[in-house]
This record gives structure tokens, sequence and C-alpha cells, in this order.
């Protein structure tokens, strides 16, 4: 059970995490993750993650929900349920190492791609591809910033239509990741919220503090987000992407070196 301690770190992860995503669209749910994974195994972790994120990017998407690229979510959508749809059939989890050193290669690898081929959100087919990779990446690792990043990284991008596109995506991919992890990794006996809650080690109330506090952490970062250049975020955000990937190069190289 979660002690008092536990639970003011999860509670001030979730309000700073919100913040950091809520001027940058990303990182946030790394850091985020990796607080959560210190106190919860991983089912409870990865439901409390779903839920806190998916309120963050969805109070973040209804902030900026005029600068949403609408048009990319069908192919989003279709590429998100495809890969729910053959995990939930097969189960399959690889290694968790390999997947992190997979996401620590991924924005490397896209920096050395040339402009013309460099991933973009607005190319034919992309929408799916990032549906695709991110729920895969939101089953089997819990988060997938460094991957979806990589495809908002184009300079005529206007730094609103990134952050409020981003939290649209990630909000769906969040809520898709806690249906997985609450009813298809974890069985529960029966589909009513206190006996699931309990299941995954984590009271009701702790998801409903955690939601709370992700949509201050979005809301107080509004005004932070409107002093950025589109250059500056730009340049913060590709710094930011290389840093994450860094990240989990680390991470995977120390999983598998145990």
């Amino acid at each position: 059970m979660l002690d008092w301690s536990m639970i003011v770190a999860i509670a001030a992860a979730a309000l700073a995490t919100s913040f950091l995503s809520g001027v940058f669209g990303m990182i946030g749910g790394l850091v985020l993750m990796g607080v959560l994974l210190l106190f919860l195994p991983v089912p409870a972790a990865m439901t409390l993650h779903a839920i806190t994120q998916m309120t963050a990017n969805g109070w973040r998407a209804m902030v900026w929900h005029r600068h949403i690229l609408w048009r990319i979510l069908p192919g989003y959508l279709v590429g998100s349920a495809c890969v729910f749809g053959l995990l939930a059939w097969a189960q399959f989890s690889p290694p968790k190492a390999w997947v992190y050193l997979c996401l620590g290669i991924m924005p490397f690898a896209a920096r050395l791609l040339p402009r013309a081929h460099a991933p973009d959100i607005r190319r034919k087919g992309a929408p799916m591809l990032v549906g695709a990779l991110v729920m895969a990446l939101h089953v089997l690792a819990g988060v997938s910033g460094a991957v979806l990043d990589m495809f908002f990284l184009g300079r005529d991008l206007d730094r609103r239509l990134v952050v409020a596109t981003k939290a649209v995506t990630q909000s769906l991919g969040h809520g898709i990741k806690f249906v997985y992890f609450t009813f298809v990794a974890v069985a529960p006996l029966q589909m009513e919220p206190a006996t699931i809650a309990r299941a995954l080690e984590v009271p009701l109330w702790v998801y409903v503090m955690a939601a709370g506090l992700a949509v201050c952490g979005t809301t107080l970062a509004k005004p932070v987000l409107h002093r950025f250049s589109n250059e500056a975020f730009q340049m913060w955000s590709r710094r930011l992407v290389l840093g994450i990937g860094g990240i989990y190069l680390v991470q995977g190289g120390v999983a598998l070196a145990q």
C-alpha cells in the first residue's frame, strides 16, 4: 500500500510533469513514469500514468483546441486500433531493454535523415504510422513521446499547433493504454471500479488527485508557452528529443547489463 510520503511524491510529480509537458508537449510523461515505477508495480504504474497523462493531455487539447490539426486523427486512430487489436490478441511483450534501446536510437536516426525524408505528421500515411508506433510503445514501454516528437519537428509548424495536436493524440493513446492494462493485461474478477482499483493497488482517490493536479500543471503552463517564439520552441524541442533518446539508451544499456 502507498504511504503518505509516496503519495506526496506522486502528487508533486503529477503537477511538475504536467507543467513540463504543457510547455513543450513532451518529456513530462517520461519523468512521471520513472517516478511511478519507484513506488508501484508495473500494471498500477501504467494505469495511474495513463489517467494522469490522459487528463493532462486532454485538458491541454481543450485549452489549445483551435490549433489542433484535426485531419490527422482518422489515420492515427486506425493505426492505434490495429496495433491494440494485435497486442490484445497476442499479449506479446518484448524485453523492456530492447524497447528502450529502440526508443533511444530512433530520435538520433531521424536526425540523420535528409530533410526531404525526415518524418512529418502532415505527409501521406504518416498519421497511421504514428498511431501504430505510439500505441505499441504505450503498451510495451508506457511512454512514446520520443517517437511522437520526431513527427512534429518541422520548422514551419506553429508551436501551438504542435502542442495541441500532440495533446489530443496522446490523450487518446493513454486512454487506450488504460483500457489495455485494466481489462487486458490485468484480469479483474468484476468490472467494478473499486474492484479494479484494489487489483491494481491504487485507491480511486489517488487517481482523482493525480488527474486534478495534471489539470493545474497544464493550466499553469499556458502563459509560459505564450512567451516562447516558434524558433526557440523548436530549438529546445529538438534538444529535449535527443536528450530523451540518450536517457532511453542508458536505460536500455543498464537493463541489458543486469
